[in-house]
C-alpha cells in the first residue's frame, strides 16, 4: 500500500531545498554582478583617494584690511589596513608627544563605528589633527618606519585682530549632525561655528580636490592613477569683504569694557553693519587649534556670556528712544499735528494713574518733546488714540493699527540680518492684551508701551535700525555684515527698500526733534561734534541701575552712519550711552579723533560698572 504522507514529506523537503538554492543563485547574482560593493572593496586596496583641502575664503574690513587669513596645518591620516603590521609603538608616540593610552585609545575610537560611522580599513581616517610645525617636522623624517601613516595638509584660521569675535565666529570640527545633514563633510572636517563664519560657509569652505594615487601589493604608492586624468584639484573659499570698519569696532570694544551692553551703526544707505560691538566679548583668536574646545568650554560656563551676541541676542527695553516711532505715528495717523501740545505736569496725571517725569516747560509741542524726552507727552498721544472711537470703532483695532506701525518699522520680528542667532524682541498686539488682561484693557493700561517700557523689547540692532530709517526718512534696507562676495553678488534682498508707514512730513519733524536734542536737549553732548548730529537718548527701567541708550545719526542731512548705544545699569542715556555714541561719529565722520575726543574715550574706557558684588 502506498504511503502518501512519505511522499508529501519527500516533496516538502525538495521544495525547501530547491527555495534555498534559489535564494542562493539570486544572492550570488546580486553580489557579483548587480552590486559593486566588492569591487568598490577591491578598488579600496588598489587606490588611495587623498582630499586635497582648499583654502578657506579670506576676510576683509571695508577698508581692505585683512581680518581673517590661514595658516598652514597638519593632519596624520591613517589607512587600520596597512597599518597591521609591526610598529614601533612607543617610538611612533614620543615622535608625537602622546602616551601609549592615548595611541591605543584613539586607534579604538577610529574604529568604533558609533563614534565614526563612515570608518572602512581601507581608507584615511583621521588620527591627530593639527600637529605643531614642530612635531610634523619630526614626524616627517620618521614617516617611513610607521606604514599606513600619511600627511594630510590643510589650514587653519588666523584673526589678525582681537576685535569682532561675536561678527566673525570661529571655526570648528564638524559633528556627527553636520555630516549627516550636508554630505560634503566627513570626520575631521572644519565648518562654521558661530559669525559669518556659519552664516557664510558655504562660499568660504570652498570645494574639495581628490588625488587618486595607484598602490601595489604591499601598500607602496605606486603613483597617480592613469596619471591624474581622475584627479580634481580643490577650489579655494570665496574671500568676503565686510562692512565692518575695524577701527571703529576697535574703538567701540574699548568704550564698553568694564560694561554689558552692545554698539551697532549702520550705514542707513545701503544698511551694511559698520560697527556690531557685544560686551564682554572674547579674543577670537583664542578659539583656534588644539585649545578651542578647552576654551569654548570656559566661555560656555563664564557667567558674564561673553559668546552671547547682545547686538542680535539681547532683548531690552528701548526706553525714550521708542518715542521718535510713537511720534511718526501719531504724526501720520492724524492723532496729533506739528502744533498740538499736551500739558506735562511732572508726567501723566489721568484718574490716579500717574507716570513721573523729569521738569521742564509745560505744555509742549511734539519737537520740544523729543528735544526734552516728555514722558508726558507721549502717554497722552498713546491714550488719544487708544481712546479715538470715531476714527477705531474699538480698542483693539487702534492697537492693532499700532502694531501695524511698529512691524513696518522693522520691530516685533526678526530683520534678517546675515548672522546666525538674531532675535525678534517683542511688540504687542491686541491678542496679547486680550489674552493678558482677560478682554477688559484700554489705553490707560498698556500707557507705558508710549516710552518705550511695559511689554515693548527691542534688540540694540532693531534701535539702532529705527535710527537708519529716520536718517533715510522712512525706508530701510535689511541690516547686512556682508558688503561683498568675491565672485557673485549679494542676496538681492539686500538691497531692496523697506518703506515704513509713516509719512515724509513725520520724519521731518521727528529729525528736527532729534537736532534739538543734540544743540540743547537731552543730547546736548553732540553739540561739540564738526558736524551736524541728531540723537535720541532713552533711560530704560530696569529691576536695578537703568539701562542707558541712545540712537542717533550724522550728518544731519546727508547721513552716513546711524547707531544705536545700549549700556546695562548705566544709568541716565546721557551718562554712558551718549559720550560713547559721540566719539564713535567723530571716529567715523572725520576718521580720526581729536585730542579731546580721544582723551573721552579713554576715560570712558576706564569706568567700569559693579553689577552686585562682582564688577567684570
Amino acid at each position: 500500500m502506498k504511503d502518501f504522507e512519505l511522499d508529501n514529506r519527500r516533496y516538502v523537503i525538495a521544495g525547501i531545498a530547491i527555495a534555498i538554492v534559489v535564494i542562493y543563485c539570486i544572492r550570488l547574482f546580486s553580489l557579483q554582478v548587480m552590486s559593486d560593493d566588492y569591487k568598490k572593496n577591491a578598488d579600496s586596496n588598489a587606490f588611495l583617494k587623498q582630499i586635497e583641502y582648499p583654502a578657506r575664503g579670506a576676510i576683509y574690513d571695508r577698508t581692505g584690511k585683512l581680518l581673517v587669513f590661514n595658516q598652514p596645518s597638519y593632519d596624520l591620516m591613517i589607512v587600520t589596513n596597512e597599518a597591521k603590521g609591526h610598529l614601533d609603538t612607543l617610538d611612533f608616540c614620543q615622535s608625537l608627544g602622546i602616551t601609549v593610552e592615548q595611541f591605543r585609545q584613539r586607534l579604538a575610537d577610529i574604529k568604533d563605528y558609533s563614534k565614526n560611522p563612515g570608518y572602512s580599513k581601507f581608507t584615511q581616517q583621521v588620527f591627530m589633527t593639527q600637529l605643531s610645525d614642530k612635531d610634523y617636522s619630526v614626524f616627517q623624517e620618521k614617516m617611513f618606519r610607521f606604514p599606513g601613516f600619511y600627511i594630510q595638509r590643510r589650514t587653519i584660521r588666523q584673526y589678525e585682530y582681537p576685535y569682532a569675535a561675536h561678527v566673525l565666529g570661529d571655526v570648528g570640527e564638524v559633528n556627527d549632525a553636520d555630516i549627516e545633514e550636508d554630505p560634503y563633510y566627513q570626520a575631521g572636517d572644519y565648518i562654521g561655528k558661530m559669525g559669518i563664519e556659519k552664516s557664510y560657509e558655504k562660499d568660504l569652505r570652498g570645494i574639495k580636490g581628490v588625488q587618486i594615487l595607484l598602490r601595489d601589493a604591499h601598500g607602496r604608492i605606486q603613483g597617480h592613477y592613469q596619471n591624474g586624468k581622475y584627479d580634481r584639484r580643490p577650489v579655494a573659499g570665496r574671500d568676503l569683504t565686510l562692512g565692518i570698519d575695524i577701527r571703529l569696532q576697535a574703538l567701540a570694544e574699548r568704550m564698553l569694557e568694564g560694561k554689558i551692553g552692545a554698539v551697532v551703526c549702520i550705514e542707513p544707505s545701503t544698511g551694511q553693519v559698520l560697527c556690531m560691538a557685544s560686551s564682554p566679548t572674547y579674543d577670537p583668536r583664542k578659539l583656534v587649534g588644539k585649545m578651542r574646545g578647552k576654551m569654548h568650554k570656559y566661555l560656555s560656563h563664564n557667567v558674564w556670556k561673553p559668546l552671547l551676541n547682545r547686538s542680535i541676542q539681547g532683548q531690552y527695553p528701548p526706553g525714550s528712544t521708542f518715542k521718535t516711532s510713537q511720534a511718526l505715528t501719531f504724526l501720520t495717523e492724524g492723532i496729533i499735528t506739528p502744533q498740538t501740545q499736551y500739558p506735562c505736569n511732572h508726567g501723566f496725571n489721568y484718574k490716579g494713574l500717574h507716570v513721573g517725569c523729569h521738569g521742564h516747560a509745560s505744555p509742549l509741542s511734539v519737537i520740544p518733546a523729543i528735544q526734552t524726552s516728555c514722558n508726558g507727552f507721549f502717554c497722552w498721544g498713546l491714550f488719544h488714540m487708544m481712546s479715538d472711537r470715531a476714527k477705531y470703532p474699538t480698542v483693539q483695532i487702534a492697537m492693532n493699527r499700532w502694531r501695524d506701525y511698529m512691524v513696518s518699522m522693522g520691530f516685533g520680528y526678526k530683520l534678517g540680518i546675515d548672522l546666525p542667532g538674531e532675535k525678534r524682541g517683542l511688540i504687542p498686539n491686541a491678542q496679547y492684551y486680550d489674552h493678558a488682561y482677560k478682554g477688559s484693557w484700554n489705553g490707560l493700561t498698556i500707557i507705558s508701551i508710549a516710552i518705550g517700557q511695559g511689554e515693548v523689547n527691542l534688540t540694540p540692532l532693531q534701535i539702532a535700525n529705527l535710527g537708519a530709517t529716520i536718517a533715510n526718512r522712512g525706508y530701510y534696507y535689511i541690516p547686512h555684515v556682508v558688503a561683498k562676495i568675491k565672485g557673485r553678488h549679494l542676496p538681492a534682498k539686500y538691497f531692496k527698500k523697506h518703506w515704513t508707514m509713516a509719512n515724509r512730513a513725520a520724519y521731518d519733524v521727528v529729525v528736527a526733534g532729534m537736532r534739538a536734542s543734540a544743540l540743547g536737549g537731552t543730547c546736548k553732548a553732540l553739540n561739540g561734534l564738526p558736524f551736524p548730529a541728531c540723537g535720541k537718548t532713552g533711560t530704560a527701567q530696569n529691576r536695578g541701575q537703568d539701562h542707558s541708550v541712545f540712537m542717533g545719526f550724522a550728518p544731519m542731512n546727508k547721513p552716513r552712519i546711524a547707531m544705536a548705544v545700549y549700556v546695562e545699569n548705566g544709568g541716565f542715556g546721557a551718562d554712558f550711552a551718549v559720550p560713547i555714541g559721540k566719539v564713535l561719529m567723530e571716529q567715523y565722520i572725520t576718521g580720526k579723533l581729536s585730542k579731546a575726543a580721544e582723551n573721552e574715550a579713554a576715560e570712558l574706557q576706564k569706568r567700569r560698572i559693579a553689577y552686585g558684588k562682582a564688577n567684570r
